[in-house]
């Protein structure tokens, strides 16, 4: 029991971190959700073995990874100055590519995944 309590305590920092990525990111942790709830949903209707499911959570999990670096990223740079600095803009465009990259990837793996079972279904 004392091993949990110290790692919830330990965790408070995070669970703060992603408070303020859900406030600040509303609308783009929200369509991460929907999308993992729908490619979830799909796949459990599809009969997708559970490797199938683990493959389309991890995906969707570096996008959401990726998502929070990318916010801990911006605000690390927005805290050094307000000002326009070229290296600041590459940093976070930089940040911002990664996101764009690790949602490429998890629709390229959704698509591998249910694209097959949908046209064996349907067509």
């Amino acid at each position: 029991m004392f091993y949990v309590q110290g790692f919830l305590r330990r965790g408070r920092p995070a669970m703060a971190g992603l408070r303020f990525l859900a406030r600040s990111q509303t609308d783009d942790v929200l369509a991460y959700l929907l999308a993992l709830a729908l490619q979830h949903g799909l796949g459990l209707w599809l009969g997708l073995p559970a490797r199938d499911h683990a493959l389309i959570w991890v995906t969707t999990s570096l996008v959401l990874f990726a998502e929070v670096l990318n916010t801990a990223l911006e605000s690390a740079v927005d805290r050094v100055g307000t000002e326009h600095h070229a290296l600041a803009g590459r940093a976070k465009d930089l940040a911002a590519g990664a996101v764009f990259l690790a949602v490429f990837i998890a629709l390229v793996c959704a698509l591998l995944l249910l694209l097959p079972p949908l046209v064996s279904r349907f067509g």
